[in-house]
């Protein structure tokens, strides 16, 4: 049975290329995405993902996976430019799903750690 008070949500995101007037100059074209679901990234149908735009994207993805105040930047600004300065691609994230997880089952704590969310079964998340 997983215990309710220690229950925090998380967003899944949507990071998606989009185009600009200027030319994209990074492998990443208008379209390609992945998905970031609980700690997970899950790449588009392309497989793969550029890894200089990555390593600037991924600070961003914690703070856009939690709530924010609705007047937060981190709430309404959902574009990032691509760090190179002569390329022209731009990052939305989208805030998609919503899911929760127990502190217990995610936390390294001793005191406080359950089995991993990822180490139960089907029939361990459902009681």
């Amino acid at each position: 049975m997983v215990d309710t008070t220690d229950t925090f949500w998380l967003y899944d995101l949507k990071v998606e290329v989009i185009a600009t007037d200027r030319p994209m100059v990074c492998n990443h074209q208008a379209g390609d995405y992945f998905l970031v679901e609980g700690e997970n990234l899950v790449f588009g149908p392309q497989g793969s993902f550029p890894l200089y735009p990555l390593a600037a994207l991924l600070p961003m993805l914690p703070a856009k996976q939690r709530d924010t105040a609705a007047h937060d930047w981190m709430t309404t600004d959902a574009e990032i430019a691509c760090p190179d300065p002569h390329c022209g691609g731009r990052f939305l994230i989208t805030r998609t799903d919503r899911r929760s997880f127990s502190h217990a089952e995610t936390t390294g704590l001793p005191e406080h750690r359950s089995t991993p969310y990822w180490q139960q079964s089907s029939a361990d998340k459902e009681e």
